[in-house]
C-alpha cells in the first residue's frame, strides 16, 4: 500500500467513525424525545442543514426498539470529534431531564 492509499484509508475510516458519532447523537435524541436537528441548529446556528445528520436520521429506530445510550457515552463520542458546542447543548438538555 503506497502513501496515498494509506492516507485515503485513514480519511475513509475517520469519515465512517464520524458518521457513527452522528448516528449515536441522533439516536440518543430520539431516545429522549428530542429533535436532533433542533439541537444541532442550537449548537451550530450558522450552519445549513447537516447532510450527514439527515442521513443518520434515516438509520435511527424508535426509542422502543433502540438500546439505551448512556449520557457519558454520547458526551465522550462528541468530545472525541471536537463537537464541544454540541456537547454543551446536549449537557443542557441532560440537566433539564434530571
Amino acid at each position: 500500500m503506497n502513501r496515498k492509499e494509506m492516507e485515503d484509508q485513514v480519511i475513509q475510516s475517520y469519515q465512517q467513525d464520524e458518521q457513527m458519532m452522528i448516528l449515536v447523537f441522533a439516536q440518543w435524541c430520539i431516545n429522549h424525545d428530542l429533535d436532533p436537528a433542533d439541537l444541532y441548529k442550537e449548537a451550530y446556528p450558522e450552519q445549513a442543514d447537516n447532510e450527514s445528520l439527515i442521513q443518520a436520521l434515516q438509520l435511527t429506530v424508535s426509542k422502543q426498539e433502540a438500546g439505551e445510550i448512556p449520557d457519558e457515552t454520547l458526551l465522550g463520542v462528541l468530545s472525541l470529534f471536537g463537537n464541544d458546542d454540541l456537547a454543551f447543548v446536549v449537557t443542557k438538555y441532560m440537566d433539564n431531564q434530571k
